[in-house]
């Protein structure tokens, strides 16, 4: 494939930056994608084999948008809709960067860290149009916006600026309500129920279909790989507590700011 082809592609790769170096701990992985393959299928393939190598790496490539500040990492989980975009553009009007806009590279503990460690994530931070309209009138769109837009690079975004692994201190799967009396506190979920959302939240990048071909992305994982994520997503529901929030998303923000205990600062 062709320079281009990949830079449109990188930002939505999750863990993967343009270098003309081999990355010496990776050597010997190859995806083969399919002759005349389309933008979607290439990009759903590749990151299925970048599941496989980051879970054998010990990395959990998670369906979630991962928002920093002052050295404290927070996830934001949710199915495609539930508002995890909405609630990080709020939570960055106080100050908060965003980390990754839609898979976060999350590093198990290893001995001698101190947790879980945000290292990476893709680049890419796209929301609907309309949910913008709607929540964030002030922030222009183009003309033709598509059915999706990306903010990346944005002015009043804030981008990623941490060169190194940051650590995690909080993890919320957010859900946007209309209604702004919907007001309430996060509230904490029981162990099977965290274990469940964390198991869909790292096979998201198994669980897309191809456009053409009848290849099923999930068979990519082998048995063992599957016990081995099993048993890190245990482990994480059980050192990582797992809140839910409902709310407006500046609802949202001040309930994970609460949470983290964060003061409110930075440009509004």
């Amino acid at each position: 494939m062709s320079a281009s082809t990949w830079e449109a592609d990188l930002p939505h790769l999750p863990g993967v930056t343009a270098s003309p170096q081999p990355c010496p701990d990776r050597a010997g992985a190859v995806a083969r994608l399919p002759k005349g393959a389309g933008v979607g299928d290439r990009r759903r393939l590749v990151n299925a084999h970048l599941h496989l190598l980051h879970l054998a790496g010990g990395t959990l490539a998670l369906h979630a948008v991962a928002v920093e500040r002052a050295g404290a990492a927070v996830l934001l989980l949710g199915g495609h809709g539930a508002g995890k975009t909405m609630t990080a553009l709020a939570l960055a009007g106080h100050g908060w960067r965003v980390l990754a806009g839609d898979v976060t590279l999350l590093d198990t503990p290893r001995p001698g860290s101190t947790g879980y460690e945000v290292v990476g994530g893709t680049s890419a931070f796209s929301v609907r149009p309309g949910a913008l309209r709607r929540w964030f009138p002030h922030l222009p769109l183009p003309a033709s916006p598509g059915d999706r837009v990306d903010l990346a690079g944005h002015p009043g975004l804030r981008g990623r600026a941490p060169g190194g692994p940051v650590p995690l201190t909080a993890a919320v799967a957010v859900d946007v309500d209309g209604d702004p009396r919907a007001r309430a506190a996060p509230e904490l979920l029981d162990a099977h129920t965290a274990v469940s959302v964390w198991w869909r939240a790292s096979s998201h990048l198994l669980d897309r279909v191809l456009d053409h071909g009848d290849l099923v992305l999930r068979t990519l994982e082998t048995e063992p790989l599957a016990n081995r994520r099993l048993l890190l997503v245990r482990a994480l529901a059980d050192r990582a507590p797992l809140h839910t929030a409902r709310g407006t998303p500046r609802q949202l923000a001040d309930q994970i700011e609460h949470l983290t205990h964060a003061p409110v600062g930075g440009p509004s």
